[in-house]
């Protein structure tokens, strides 16, 4: 539609037809009018409203967004199409692995791929908008959501926000191809307290901008259609009420000109944040902060449109508002074709194919972490030794995670269905030996039945018989393969937790396996850095392997028979005890570091119980066999607009290699206290056995920015250090100066 005509549309509206374009609800209200009567009263809301709201939340199925779409417009006086917004976080039917696993990558290009798999899946199922990506900043392992980030790292986030961003979209010539992606959750949402999810934020612009805020930027400047508003607080006020936030900085200074959307009834919670006394403050609050969706509450429903007719609110906010919905919809060209071509047939033709599954499988592979591998007891050999795999996840098709709403653990290839079919029958073999948890109650607060809790577990007796027959098994194995790890409700949104070891039932089950003194490798799944103090002295060998998605089970064979040479490298670093979070590893320099050179002992910042470094830090990860680094060089000493940094690196092993090659920066002298190292740069190289290659870098004016004592972005001369290496803590470096 030309913009001409949309403008005529949104002049022709009422304000009740204006109002409903800025509510969402979920699919629930389009049943029939009997089975939504429920729905209704719980938010206070009529028919009336139903009639034109403007969005739907996760409704999928091209045949069932068809159908309320069809039956929608045949009562709208203006046919103006509902848009279908869902959480397609990290695939639809195809599922990839979780994102701090995609974090794990280093290979935006491959994510932007993948997304648009997302995409293709998504648009022919009949969505619109996806809630991704979520690209919030996460330096405390506590936090479920953990899940959902790429990692710690400013630097690291903004490209794979950057990545998504275009992945989902698939703009060409103006043309939104894919589906519109929202990013979440603005702002700070990772940085809650105490790792506590919904908890309060509180830092300093500073901190906020320099590190918290550049995800977003990216996913802005790359040309997201909507960005969702966090939960929590930021200097004092909710994010969806935070004018600083929303309409200062996202709107005013970054140019924003899309559609921001709460997230499920933040608007609401305004009053139970104590900064709106009812329903028609808390709609004041967010539509004066430039939110446009009200995701699931009464609010706008039931007073927005009484506020302006009374002159209490601004109508041309709520004009701006609306009109920023119907160019979303314009844009996604939904005028000429609300269905945009999804059916059943293509719906069907679409969703997990073989070439999906493939790259799915590809993107699992580099997600994967090699953490520890003693006396190269990995990669294993095809059928040259008795390999027993055990543990609640070796035959388990849950390896996808929370998030993947719309995915069927049906469709997964379990690590047992793998290794079936890669090892003869007489050289392998599968024990459960344990359940995942000793309990499952907490599952209640999730909705599961007592019923359903009971049928989960094992009684005394089948534990006992479970963990025997392991023992049998694993007398008889030359290598005992451990699927442990979390279960999925333990980590995503609500995941909070304050023990983020392996659940106890595991961790004694190990115990007793190991004493058997065989050969051990340890497969980890979980949402989070999980603490492997123990572990690292038990196990040969431990894959971190997330969440793997769909193709998980294949990625892990693939990994352990050294078909492929793992790849993945930390976005986030696991701690030694959970008593150090927040960490990260690019922490501020302090009076007193732990290698002062003028204090010692006691009095430098340091724990008297435990070191101050994580067990595995950022950046991190094993490959088979080794490449050695050459003599860092830079082009010059001193720098003015550029400086290039180089470096060899040798592969010296009969594998293929992927090498994450890792460039930081430390900033000797600010005008504030500066980090002890930043992520700038970093390639992955391939490397064919015995190969030497050259890794070049480019340094410029722009990557040394940074918020000044006066809030200012820019730069200032001086003294820097270069890192380069294998992880943040493995590097050479050499001294420039910035003039």
């Amino acid at each position: 539609m030309q913009e001409t005509k949309l403008k005529e549309l949104l002049n022709s509206l009422t304000w009740t037809e204006k109002v409903g374009q800025l509510v969402q609800l979920s699919g629930d209200f389009f049943h029939s009018e009997e089975l939504a009567v429920g729905p209704k009263k719980k938010l206070g809301i009529t028919q009336k409203t139903i009639d034109v709201v403007g969005s739907v939340l996760n409704v999928t199925g091209a045949e069932t967004t068809r159908d309320i779409q069809e039956k929608y417009l045949k009562n709208s006086r203006h046919k103006i199409p509902l848009l279908f917004m869902a959480d397609i976080i990290y695939g639809y039917r195809t599922i990839f692995p979780i994102p701090l696993g995609l974090g794990a990558t280093w290979n935006p290009e491959l994510i932007e791929e993948a997304y648009g798999v997302i995409a293709r899946e998504s648009r022919a199922a009949g969505a619109h908008v996806t809630y991704a990506p979520m690209v919030d900043l996460v330096r405390d392992a506590r936090w479920g959501r953990c899940l959902e980030s790429t990692g710690e790292d400013p630097q690291l986030n903004a490209d794979f926000a950057e990545a998504m961003v275009r992945g989902l979209q698939q703009e060409q010539s103006d043309k939104l191809e894919g589906i519109a992606s929202c990013v979440k959750h603005f702002a700070a949402y990772g940085a809650g307290e105490a790792g506590r999810e919904y908890n309060t934020v509180d830092m300093s612009e500073r901190r906020l901008r320099q590190d918290y805020l550049s995800g977003y930027k990216a996913a802005v400047d790359a040309g997201a259609k909507l960005v969702m508003t966090s939960f929590n607080t930021y200097d004092g006020m909710p994010a969806t009420g935070n004018k600083f936030l929303l309409k200062e900085i996202l709107r005013e200074e970054w140019g924003f000109d899309g559609v921001i959307i709460s997230d499920y009834a933040a608007v609401q919670e305004l009053i139970a944040h104590g900064v709106a006394k009812d329903e028609r403050d808390a709609t004041l609050l967010a539509m004066n902060a430039t939110n446009d969706i009200d995701m699931k509450t009464g609010c706008y429903a039931n007073e927005l449109e009484a506020l302006v007719v009374e002159g209490a609110i601004d109508s041309n906010l709520v004009n701006s508002a609306v009109w920023r919905v119907l160019k979303l919809k314009n844009d996604l060209g939904l005028f000429e074709d609300p269905y945009r071509g999804s059916n059943v047939d293509q719906e069907q033709a679409t969703l997990l194919t073989e070439e999906n599954r493939n790259l799915a499988r590809k993107v699992a592979q580099e997600s994967i972490v090699l953490l520890q591998n003693k006396n190269e007891v990995l990669p294993l050999k095809t059928n040259q030794e008795k390999i027993l795999l055990v543990g609640p996840y070796g035959d388990k098709q849950d390896l996808i995670g929370l998030w993947a709403v719309h995915g069927k653990s049906t469709d997964v290839v379990s690590i047992k269905a793998a290794l079936e079919k890669e090892l003869k029958q007489e050289k392998f073999a599968f024990e459960k030996g344990c359940d995942l948890l000793a309990d499952y109650q907490f599952l209640g607060e999730f909705g599961a039945t007592k019923e359903q809790i009971h049928s989960l577990g094992m009684s005394d007796e089948e534990k006992e018989l479970a963990l025997n027959k392991a023992l049998a098994a694993g007398k008889n194995a030359d290598i005992i393969i451990f699927a442990m790890g979390e279960h999925t409700m333990q980590s995503g949104e609500a995941g909070s937790r304050t023990d983020i070891s392996l659940p106890e039932i595991q961790k004694k089950f190990i115990k007793q396996l190991v004493e058997l003194g065989k050969k051990n490798i340890l497969i980890a799944i979980s949402g989070r850095p999980l603490t492997f103090t123990k572990e690292v002295q038990q196990m040969d060998a431990i894959i971190q392997a997330w969440f793997p998605g769909t193709e998980g089970g294949n990625a892990l064979v693939d990994i352990l028979f050294g078909k492929v040479n793992p790849s993945g490298r930390l976005s986030m670093g696991f701690p030694e005890n959970v008593g150090q979070l927040p960490m990260s590893y690019n922490e501020f320099k302090t009076g007193r570091p732990l290698n002062s050179s003028t204090h010692r002992g006691r009095f430098v910042s340091k724990y008297l119980d435990r070191s101050n470094s994580p067990l595995f830090p950022f950046g991190f990860g094993l490959s088979y066999g080794t490449v050695n680094y050459g003599q860092l060089s830079l082009s010059s000493k001193q720098m003015t607009d550029q400086l290039t940094v180089s470096i060899k690196i040798k592969n010296n092993s009969e594998y293929e290699y992927l090498e994450t090659v890792q460039l930081y920066i430390q900033d000797v002298t600010g005008s504030v206290v500066r980090p002890v190292k930043e992520l700038k740069k970093y390639k992955k190289v391939y490397l064919s056995p015995k190969e030497e290659k050259k890794v070049t870098f480019t340094i410029r004016r722009s990557d040394l920015f940074y918020y000044m004592k006066d809030m200012q972005f820019g730069i200032e001369a001086g003294e820097f250090i270069v890192f380069v290496g294998k992880n943040v803590n493995d590097t050479q470096q050499a001294q420039f100066e910035l003039l």
